[in-house]
């Protein structure tokens, strides 16, 4: 049986084709910098202009990359779905906008986007792709010196959970790419979906820190091997 409802959890692996550094493997992010320092709500209290400064390196690198195969293939793979009554759910733990530049027609970002700024003391949101600077202001509340990068650091809550789960809870489908299977709450969407009969699948360059936890596996290159599996559901679907 097809199934209709596919619930797809992505991660720094379906990027890195675009030249976007992966954050746990060999030379990735976090072997260059300390977490705490740039990835933390105690970091950017202690050293605000240092924290901008990284995630306004982050935000031109991204400037000057382009979605992949992969990124299109799931685009594809939601609009098809979707003109046939189905739906497809993309929920990623990039902080990158390949996603919609693939052609997805929504996306759960969980960990926030790097092209939009919030304020930390009110919470105000808005689109920002410019530089981050501690002397900012506050469009919404007017305060200056608290506007951040719209990125759920650790020791946060990731975004949009609810929405999350009860996708998921729905879905006849769980299909993880490009994800480490280290990192929570993301690593235990492949638990739930198997606590709830939910067949599951992984798409990775090698398998992740939890492959056990899934019923099928395709490895190799995300640009490769995600059309070749979009492909094989839309001719399956017919």
């Amino acid at each position: 049986m097809i199934a209709k409802r596919i619930f797809i959890l992505t991660g720094a692996g379906v990027s890195a084709e675009s030249g976007l550094s992966t954050f746990r493997d060999t030379g990735g992010i976090w072997s260059r910098y300390k977490l705490e320092e740039v990835a933390s709500i105690q970091g950017y209290e202690n050293n605000p202009a240092f924290v901008l400064e990284f995630y306004n390196m982050r935000r031109n690198t991204h400037a000057g990359v382009e979605p992949n195969e992969a990124h299109i293939a799931l685009g594809q793979l939601q609009t098809i779905w979707a003109e046939r009554g189905g739906a497809v759910t993309i929920c990623t733990q990039n902080v990158d906008n390949l996603h919609e530049r693939g052609g997805a027609l929504s996306v759960i970002h969980m960990h926030g986007e790097i092209a939009k700024a919030r304020c930390h003391d009110c919470g105000g949101l808005a689109p920002y792709d410019g530089d981050l600077s501690p002397n900012m202001g506050c469009g919404a509340c007017g305060r200056t010196g608290g506007m951040r990068p719209h990125v759920v650091w650790f020791g946060e809550t990731p975004l949009y959970m609810d929405e999350i789960y009860e996708a998921l809870s729905s879905a006849d489908l769980f299909v993880s790419i490009g994800t480490s299977g280290n990192v929570y709450p993301a690593a235990g969407f492949v638990s739930a979906a198997r606590a709830a009969g939910i067949p599951t699948m992984e798409i990775n360059l090698e398998p992740s820190g939890n492959a056990e936890a899934f019923d099928l596996a395709r490895y190799g290159k995300a640009s490769e091997q995600v059309p070749a599996w979009v492909a094989e559901m839309v001719a399956i679907a017919g």
